[in-house]
C-alpha cells in the first residue's frame, strides 16, 4: 500500500485550530466539527403567538362538576324538523342492568324506574334485564332489541376505576357494543354506564340515570315520527 493510500485509510478528525480561528484550521486542511447550541432551537419560534386561548377547557374547582352549556337549537322556520319528546305514553320500555358495584346500580335502576313512571310508562311496559357487569350490557342490549317488542332499551351501570387496566377494556367495550346494538337493530339504546375514577363521583351521578331514560323515551319518540312520516 502507497503512502498515499494510507493517507486514505485515516478516519477524518474534526480538529479545532488552538487559537480557535477557522480560517487557520481550514488552512491547514482539518475538518471542522459543527457547533453545537447549548439548547435545542425551537422549531415553532417563528410562529405568530395565539391571540387567545378561549378554546381552552379550565380544569373544574375541586368539588365542582363540569357543567355542560345549556340552550336550545333554533332551526329557522321553512325546515322540516323532527324532533322527539321524552313521553312513555304507550311505549315498552327494556331496562338492562349490571349486577356489579350493585349498591350504585341498584340506587340507578331505582331512579329509572321513577323517570319512567313519571313519563308515562305503565309498569307492565317495562322489562328489567340483570347481568353480571356492565361488559354484558351491550350482548343483553343486543338480543333485547332484536326482539322488536321494545321501542327503546336503558343501559345502565357502573364502573369505577382500579389499580389495573380493566376499567378502560371494560368501559371502552360497554360504549362501542351498547352503540353496535344500536346501529345494527334500529333500535335506540341509550348509554347510562358511569365511568368515574371514584365511587364517590358515580354516586353524585345517580341521577344520570333518569337522563338516560329520558334520552331513551325522546329517540324512540323521534323514531315513530320518522317511521309516520314515511307512510304519509
Amino acid at each position: 500500500m502507497s503512502e498515499h493510500d494510507d493517507e486514505l485509510e485515516r478516519p477524518l478528525q474534526a480538529v479545532v485550530a488552538d487559537d480557535d480561528s477557522p480560517e487557520l484550521a481550514a488552512a491547514e486542511g482539518h475538518v471542522l466539527a459543527p457547533e453545537l447550541d447549548d439548547e435545542p432551537s425551537d422549531p415553532f419560534s417563528e410562529w405568530p403567538e395565539a391571540d387567545g386561548a378561549d378554546f381552552v377547557e379550565d380544569p373544574a374547582p375541586d368539588g365542582a362538576p363540569v357543567q355542560h352549556l345549556a340552550g336550545e337549537l333554533d332551526v329557522p322556520d321553512g325546515y322540516t324538523v323532527l324532533e322527539g319528546t321524552p313521553s312513555g305514553h304507550r311505549r315498552t320500555v327494556a331496562v338492562v342492568v349490571s349486577r356489579f358495584n350493585g349498591e350504585l346500580t341498584n340506587r340507578m335502576l331505582a331512579t329509572a324506574i321513577d323517570a319512567l313512571e313519571e313519563a308515562g310508562v305503565t309498569q307492565d311496559a317495562v322489562t328489567v334485564a340483570i347481568v353480571p357487569g356492565a361488559f354484558e350490557l351491550p350482548l343483553a342490549a343486543m338480543a333485547l332489541a332484536k326482539t322488536r317488542r321494545y321501542a327503546c332499551i336503558v343501559a345502565l351501570g357502573a364502573v369505577v376505576r382500579g389499580e389495573t387496566p380493566h376499567f378502560e377494556f371494560v368501559s371502552a367495550e360497554a360504549a362501542s357494543g351498547l352503540q353496535l346494538a344500536a346501529i345494527e337493530t334500529g333500535v335506540p339504546v341509550a348509554f347510562g354506564v358511569l365511568t368515574t375514577d371514584t365511587v364517590e363521583q358515580a354516586e353524585a351521578r345517580i341521577e344520570r340515570a333518569a337522563d338516560t331514560v329520558r334520552t331513551a323515551l325522546e329517540m324512540a319518540d323521534m323514531f315513530a315520527q320518522l317511521r309516520a312520516s314515511s307512510r304519509s
